[in-house]
């Protein structure tokens, strides 16, 4: 992720201050009553999104980490074409859990650095090709210092993938291998500690969104907490419709594809708007109350009409012919399709669910 965030963060703002929407209803007399009689009290609904959400992603992204590392380092000890396809499919598992948890990167993904360094794309081949030929060792000490678009994810993928053809284990070189090897415990230890900011174990961060409200010094209201899980949620439908898909697409420029060596862009995507389907429901691998429950108790017709809109965005990504990369020049239509759904959530979140929340009393 990159500028997009900062941008849309700066819009969510301006919305902030620029709505100002009741959340009256033309349901019968006792459900209006039910809706705004009385505060809504969303600490269940924030400790289910902290920790059944965000922690339980965080935490399977690590695992995944650890058995991505533990492929690669299987790959340098066996370079078989086994160990490779078996490393790549690492790749694509660990894959998941991250772009998913990209519907809330706020936090300490935010403040501690993490999203760049785990995330940077699009890769720069020069500057990757330049870390191969120096002549420093390359250690993870050294491969930690390097710009974030010299490591993480993409720089892995680099390593282990060719556009649509599938690389062969014996053209790997002992340099790509060293290099491989200490991009990926890097990327463990970046995941390692962004679960550990989230855990109870560790800083905690989860308990800060659970407790928010007076006294709490991130978030001195439940509402605040709230309007961070839209915002987050705004902030990645803005980026997957107005920069992983669009400018690939607006550019017809096959370098601005996102996961374009693994020809895993699609999947990518369709997790993004997954993600944005979990925090709303309040799911990852357990189901739990989410925001779905509190739009519901005021408006079912947008809590059922945004529900249709997340899923039909990640059916328009899908309908995308593989790989993304040749369907932004040969199949123009469906990808401007998926553009326009995707743009669909981000406004119904941005024009209905962010003022409701604005306007609505939490406990």
């Amino acid at each position: 992720m990159k500028l997009y965030k900062i941008w849309t963060l700066l819009c969510c703002l301006l919305l902030a201050s620029a709505f100002v929407v009741g959340c009256g209803s033309d349901e019968d007399d006792e459900h209006d009553e039910h809706d705004h009689g009385a505060a809504f009290d969303a600490g269940t609904m924030l400790d289910n999104f902290s920790n059944n959400v965000v922690l339980a992603t965080y935490t399977d992204l690590d695992n995944k980490a650890g058995e991505l590392l533990a492929a690669v380092n299987a790959l340098a000890a066996d370079t078989s074409q086994t160990n490779l396809e078996k490393a790549q499919q690492a790749w694509v598992a660990t894959r998941t859990p991250w772009e998913q948890s990209e519907a809330f990167l706020f936090g300490p993904v935010d403040t501690q650095g993490l999203d760049p360094a785990l995330d940077s794309w699009p890769v720069d081949h020069v500057n990757l090709q330049s870390v191969l030929d120096s002549n420093n060792t390359l250690t993870v000490d050294f491969v930690s210092g390097l710009e974030d678009t010299q490591k993480g994810f993409h720089t892995i993928e680099f390593l282990l993938f060719r556009e649509g053809n599938q690389r062969q284990a014996s053209d790997i070189t002992d340099r790509e291998l060293a290099y491989l090897v200490s991009t990926t415990e890097n990327l463990k230890a970046s995941t390692s500690q962004l679960r550990l900011a989230w855990a109870p174990e560790g800083e905690n961060f989860s308990n800060t969104v659970a407790s928010a409200g007076e006294g709490n010094p991130v978030y001195p209201s439940q509402s605040s907490a709230v309007q961070e899980m839209v915002n987050g949620m705004i902030v990645i439908a803005d980026e997957v419709a107005n920069g992983k898909i669009s400018d690939p697409y607006n550019e017809s420029d096959t370098t601005r594809v996102e996961s374009q060596f693994s020809f895993n862009s699609i999947s990518d995507f369709q997790d993004n708007i997954r993600g944005i389907q979990n925090v709303y429901m309040g799911k990852f691998m357990t189901d739990g109350q989410g925001l779905n429950e509190f739009v519901n108790r005021h408006d079912a017709n947008l809590d059922a009409r945004f529900q249709q809109e997340v899923q039909a965005a990640i059916d328009a990504i899908g309908a995308i012919p593989d790989p993304f990369r040749d369907s932004i020049t040969a199949n123009r239509g469906a990808v401007q399709a998926a553009i326009d759904a995707v743009r669909t959530v981000q406004q119904t979140l941005e024009q209905d669910i962010l003022p409701l929340v604005q306007s609505s009393e939490f406990n």
